[in-house]
């Protein structure tokens, strides 16, 4: 999620970006291999990614979503697309991520987004 909120603000590239954050940041081999490519999978989405974001925030501007807030969701949707990890499982992380890097509100937001993507997902 940190990455991705860094490129959005940059739009770095992701090699250089991903070299970068594992500098300060410290995780298993196992790990990061997985942080990137969530990261990388989201950031070449990114198109579709919003477009499903902006179908699903009902009353909200695109623009008006916080940075936190998009890379969150943009993050989640990718990763609850997937096979791997169970939708329910990402929406909570997702509701987690957001209460700890943006607010409180903003984790009700990220609920109510993702609950409508799931479902429309028609993901179990």
């Amino acid at each position: 999620m940190q990455m991705l909120f860094q490129w959005d603000m940059s739009q770095q590239d992701f090699t250089k970006l991903e070299v970068k954050f594992w500098r300060t940041a410290k995780a298993a081999n196992k790990t990061r291999a997985f942080a990137n490519k969530l990261f990388e999978g989201a950031a070449k989405d990114v198109t579709t990614l919003d477009a499903i974001i902006v179908k699903h925030a009902d009353n909200w501007r695109f623009e008006r979503l916080a940075a936190i807030d998009r890379a969150i969701l943009r993050l989640a949707i990718h990763e609850m697309s997937g096979q791997d990890t169970p939708p329910r499982v990402v929406l909570n992380e997702a509701v987690e991520l957001a209460k700890k890097f943006s607010s409180e509100e903003s984790g009700a937001f990220v609920n109510g987004v993702l609950d409508a993507v799931h479902k429309s997902l028609n993901i179990n």
